[in-house]
């Protein structure tokens, strides 16, 4: 028993030890991260990458005899880039590349629109480079989400537009809702066949748990300066004037939904479309909610030869805590992803 009692005491030190050793490292990690959380930009040149590619494609369909001829040639080819490279350093000059620049930008929308601060970053950064022959494609995924977050997302995009910089949004499997609202901002929208398009429309719905709490007997007590401070709560008791004040509120926020994709697209037939319905990408062609047919890689694809395409992104430092946590909230995210596509959609 004696063995056992201090067995267990030499594990109790060990576990101390071991926990203070893992907050002295909490510590110092988050004391690191302070001096650098802004985050980091990422540039990748699309066009390099699908030029290897197909380089790598062509290659591979030779001989052995005719690969190793292919090697020699690129061997001499790179000495020689690189020679000339290396003399343009050394002179300094900084020559344009000559080809007019895309700059691909991705967003893939949560429901609280959290995506957009990386947004913010990526846009600030196209707009600090962008020259008036240079474009914006954005491949945008999103079923939409909460207003303020998509509303502010849409902004972001309207930036470039009001830059005169021609902006592009591929839709490659959903844009709607709040998605739409950042989709309608472009010059031209273009969506895969089956993509999700539209459901311009506005939704808000609560559980109320006050008969529950009265059967319990337990009150409720809400004290509001202000006659509509709050109109529909969970717990109290909702009357029939708070729920009307609360449609209002629904049907202005649709009224100031339609007005802004009205302003953005005003060819389009707002009341045809505003029911909060949705349609796949042949459909939404028809009643004008996109411009084309076609994925993001087709897009991209036929960019490339006139273009130089490279793709930003911002990837923000994330907090040790949000490390742990991310984890979860994107769970969560795709759980509801899930709640949305099951509810709107029918399964194939």
């Amino acid at each position: 028993m004696e063995l056992l009692s201090e067995y267990g005491l030499f594990l109790a030190k060990i576990a101390t030890v071991v926990v203070a050793i893992i907050i002295v490292a909490v510590l110092i990690v988050n004391l690191s991260q302070r001096k650098r959380q802004r985050g980091e930009l990422k540039i990748s040149r699309l066009s390099e990458q699908y030029k290897e590619l197909k380089e790598e494609m062509a290659v591979s369909l030779l001989d052995s005899h005719q690969q190793k001829q292919w090697h020699k040639a690129q061997k001499k080819k790179h000495k020689q880039e690189a020679k000339a490279a290396k003399a343009k350093a050394k002179s300094g000059a900084l020559e344009p590349t000559g080809k007019p620049r895309v700059y691909v930008l991705d967003f893939k929308g949560s429901m609280d629109a959290g995506e957009v601060s990386s947004l913010r970053e990526e846009v600030t950064a196209v707009l600090a480079v962008a020259k008036p022959e240079d474009q914006v494609v954005v491949r945008l995924e999103s079923p939409g989400g909460i207003v303020p977050g998509y509303g502010l997302a849409a902004s972001q995009l309207q930036r470039l537009r009001a830059r005169n910089i021609p902006l592009t949004i591929a839709v490659d499997k959903v844009a709607a809702s709040g998605g739409y609202m950042m989709a309608c901002v472009a010059n031209k929208i273009v969506a895969a066949p089956f993509a999700i398009v539209g459901s311009i429309g506005v939704v808000a719905q609560l559980p109320n748990f006050n008969r529950f709490l009265k059967s319990k007997d337990i009150d409720i007590e809400l004290h509001t300066a202000g006659q509509f401070k709050r109109t529909l709560t969970l717990l109290g008791e909702n009357t029939e004037e708070g729920r009307q004040k609360f449609r209002e509120s629904l049907n202005e926020t649709h009224d100031l939904f339609k007005g802004f994709v009205s302003e953005m697209r005003p060819a389009l037939d707002i009341e045809k479309v505003a029911t909060g319905e949705y349609w796949y990408g042949t459909q939404a062609l028809e009643k004008g909610l996109v411009d084309a047919i076609g994925t993001s890689d087709e897009l991209l694809l036929g960019l490339i030869e006139e273009n130089e395409v490279i793709g930003i992104r911002y990837q923000r430092r994330k907090k040790l805590i949000e490390r742990f946590t991310g984890s979860a909230t994107e769970s969560v995210d795709h759980l509801l992803m899930r709640w949305w596509q099951r509810g709107q959609k029918p399964l194939m």
